[in-house]
């Protein structure tokens, strides 16, 4: 499970340096692409494979699936970590998440969120309020 935030910077060459609690779970590989709210979703690649699976179990009538599934995988891109943990951010990648040097990253359960860092805490300055008066309703029994 991916959890924590960290706030690495990309270099000038696009390479994010993967926090060290987040390397050996993606050291063999990974899957980064666009993810909502205009972070960027990484997955191990078997979590990919997963969620590419569920994907095809969707409806190919739904014009919804479709439009999903043609937007994440058209923006899948699969990195390969070098010894200390950098893998390129792809250009295009970069763009839609408004990229460019601070950034944080994000430990979601099964993925990690790449983030500006700006956008990051402005979208926790904006849910936090939210966060707190829903535990019960989004999670009910666990608090």
């Amino acid at each position: 499970m991916f959890k924590g935030t960290h706030t690495p910077r990309l270099d000038e060459k696009g390479r994010l340096i993967l926090p060290a609690k987040f390397r050996d779970q993606l050291s063999e590989g990974l899957v980064i692409t666009k993810g909502q709210d205009r972070c960027l979703y990484v997955f191990t690649t078997e979590e990919f494979e997963a969620m590419y699976e569920g994907m095809r179990a969707a409806p190919l009538g739904l014009k919804a699936s479709r439009d999903y599934t043609r937007v994440f995988l058209s923006a899948a891109s699969d990195e390969v970590p070098d010894k200390q943990g950098r893998f390129t951010v792809p250009p295009m990648l970069r763009a839609y998440a408004g990229l460019d040097r601070d950034v944080a990253v994000v430990g979601a359960g099964s993925r990690v969120e790449i983030w500006d860092l700006q956008v990051w805490q402005g979208y926790l300055d904006e849910v936090e309020p939210a966060f707190a008066a829903q535990a019960e309703e989004v999670l009910p029994g666990l608090f």
